[in-house]
């Protein structure tokens, strides 16, 4: 396996004041066993738009590098802070990226026209902006302004969709700050910016998820069907937020994908010394006590949900499976 890592941007492009010293990147797994030309996915993990969980980053790619894709994760730029709205700067992120990944497709062994994107939770709600907003995100860098950012096919676990009535309130607020505009609202709900050019979505959510109403998936599913678009969607009856891949080895003792917090550990340093820019006292408070507080034993998950032999989300852990078997058709 090949492994590098490639930032996003040049130093004089990359303005983003709450980055507190973060650059954008992806880091590659390529396979090197032959010179096969292979579908690729780009993984953006999940986290609010406050951080990039590595478990739905790394540990999602692996899976996919197994099943022999070219994988890229991306850490793109989010705020723990709340501080400052972070708008366009995300989804332009994931769209320089997937010009990068086109750009260099022969270096990379990829296909330029087998390129999915994959994200959970508010990182789905980054891919489904890029996928219903590609043309809305152009690239001033001549070496990329020709490249298309529109993805191939669209993976989404468990995502926020809307900013509306069923919206996931603190990952929009990141995203447009508390006082948005309609207009913004409206273009933040990827539900309603869905047109027949938008590229496949698969979709996936529990029944059960207590921090994305599952209304989310269904939006933008029936977006999806009302314009025609090739979409697949599965709803499992159990399990809450953030399952990733379900596999036992994420529930025992799975470490790897670090990287994803290196903006966030960035931030935590300016926390600790009290050099945050724009960021209230009060926020601060809560950050240092989320953080750096004690910290209590956690309790153990209570469930209703019934207890097989073996993995309890043994179902779950079939959507892999599932969107491999559906890409094999679109891409």
């Amino acid at each position: 396996m090949k492994t590098f890592r490639v930032d996003l941007w040049k130093e004089s492009e990359y303005t983003y004041e709450a980055a507190y010293g973060f650059m954008p990147n992806i880091r590659a797994f390529l396979h090197e066993e032959d010179d096969s030309v292979r579908r690729c996915m780009i993984v953006a993990p999940g986290g609010g738009y406050c951080m990039c969980a590595p478990h739905e980053g790394e540990l999602v790619g692996m899976d996919f590098y197994k099943r022999g894709f070219n994988v890229f994760v991306i850490t793109y730029t989010t705020d723990i802070t709340m501080s400052i709205p972070l708008k366009k700067q995300p989804a332009n992120d994931l769209a320089r990226a997937i010009r990068i990944v086109r750009k260099n497709a022969k270096e990379y062994k990829i296909s330029p026209d087998k390129l999915a994107i994959c994200g959970f939770s508010a990182a789905g709600h980054l891919c489904a902006t890029v996928a219903t907003h590609y043309d809305d995100l152009p690239d001033a860098d001549p070496a990329y302004a020709d490249i298309s950012c529109r993805p191939d096919a669209v993976i989404l676990g468990y995502p926020v969709i809307t900013a509306g009535e069923y919206t996931h309130g603190s990952s929009i607020e990141a995203l447009v700050g508390r006082e948005p505009s309609k207009e913004e609202l409206d273009y933040y709900s990827a539900e309603k910016n869905v047109t027949e050019n938008t590229p496949p979505c698969f979709i996936w959510q529990t029944l059960k998820d207590s921090l994305v109403p599952i209304e989310n998936s269904y939006l933008f599913a029936n977006a999806l069907r009302a314009k025609k678009v090739d979409y697949a969607q599965y709803v499992f009856p159990f399990g809450d937020h953030g399952l990733s891949v379900a596999s036992p080895e994420q529930f025992f003792g799975w470490k790897g994908g670090e990287y994803s917090m290196e903006q966030l550990n960035k931030v935590l340093e300016h926390v600790k010394a009290n050099t945050l820019i724009k960021v209230s006292e009060h926020r601060r408070n809560e950050l240092m006590e989320q953080f750096f507080g004690e910290q209590k034993a956690p309790e153990p998950p209570k469930s209703d949900m019934p207890k097989p032999a073996g993995n309890p989300f043994a179902d779950i852990s079939l959507w892999p499976e599932l969107a491999y078997i559906w890409m094999s058709r679109i891409i």
